[in-house]
């Protein structure tokens, strides 16, 4: 009984390793992919090595470094707003959603859904007139709030998700011990949260950092992010300065990972440490 056990977990571990490797590189090959474009300006089927090779993509880029870094901390700060705006209106809005009963709940839950259900170029559409009318439009106050009624449902059904699973049983016995129920939440709540709260941030900041079409429409051109540059060449069709845009693209968006992953690393260690005495 025990050998078939053990090679049960053995074929089950083969089994992962298997699909990881397919996984691995299902991801590895479109960026290796990218790579060779980076440096490449012409490869036409059947040829298996490009034809010409080029560095115009890179020499650009490096030509307008200035222009670039200022592009790439405005689309990095404005999509960091949106998406702490969508975890903490998502996570009160998953909290009240969870834990209260009341009038309409239902009907407002389907209300946060509605941007998975709305074709965007039908939903900047309409919102663009109610922009103008409000003096919105071509304004990144404008863009912050159609970016964040987009990735908000992201954020509330991920933090939905995981309130669901924590509960409020350990804020229920803190208050009982004395605490109070911002102390409550803070102390036992938000570490094992924490999680959730990366994803959903995450999330949300991909969703506004890849945002083309409601960024032009509702910023009007005033407002330059990333995708605005990237994605002309993207549908323009040059390869050489598209696999090299979104190379930058990977990359800002990895550096960004790395640090909401150690920020929130660090203060789990701090509440952790507070809340332990250690």
């Amino acid at each position: 009984m025990n050998e078939r056990k053990v090679g049960d977990k053995v074929k089950k571990n083969k089994i992962n390793k298997i699909i990881l490797i397919i996984m691995s590189i299902c991801i590895i090959l479109p960026i290796l992919n990218l790579i060779i474009w980076c440096f490449t300006e012409r490869w036409a089927w059947p040829d298996l090595l490009p034809q010409t090779y080029s560095l115009r993509a890179i020499n650009e880029i490096f030509s307008r470094k200035d222009e670039m870094c200022k592009l790439f901390m405005s689309s990095i700060i404005l999509s960091f707003i949106v998406a702490i705006l969508s975890v903490i209106i998502g996570l009160m809005t998953a909290r009240a959603f969870v834990f209260y009963d009341f009038k309409l709940k239902k009907q407002l839950y389907f209300l946060t859904l509605l941007p998975f259900l709305i074709p965007s170029t039908v939903f900047a559409m309409g919102i663009h007139v109610i922009f103008i009318k409000w003096g919105l439009s071509n304004s990144i106050l404008g863009v912050i709030i159609v970016h964040l009624i987009y990735s908000l449902p992201y954020a509330t059904r991920l933090l939905m998700d995981g309130t669901i699973a924590v509960g409020n049983k350990l804020e229920e016995q803190a208050k009982v011990l004395g605490a109070t129920s911002l102390q409550a939440f803070t102390k036992t709540t938000l570490p094992i949260l924490s999680p959730v709260i990366l994803s959903s941030l995450s999330m949300s900041y991909i969703v506004s950092f890849s945002q083309y079409f409601l960024t032009l429409l509702i910023g009007g051109g005033k407002v330059k992010t990333f995708a605005i540059v990237m994605f002309p060449y993207l549908s323009g069709g040059d390869r050489n300065m598209a696999s090299t845009y979104s190379l930058v693209f990977l990359g800002i968006t990895i550096i960004i990972f790395s640090i909401f992953q150690v920020a929130v690393s660090k203060i789990n260690k701090n509440i952790s440490s507070d809340f332990y005495g250690v």
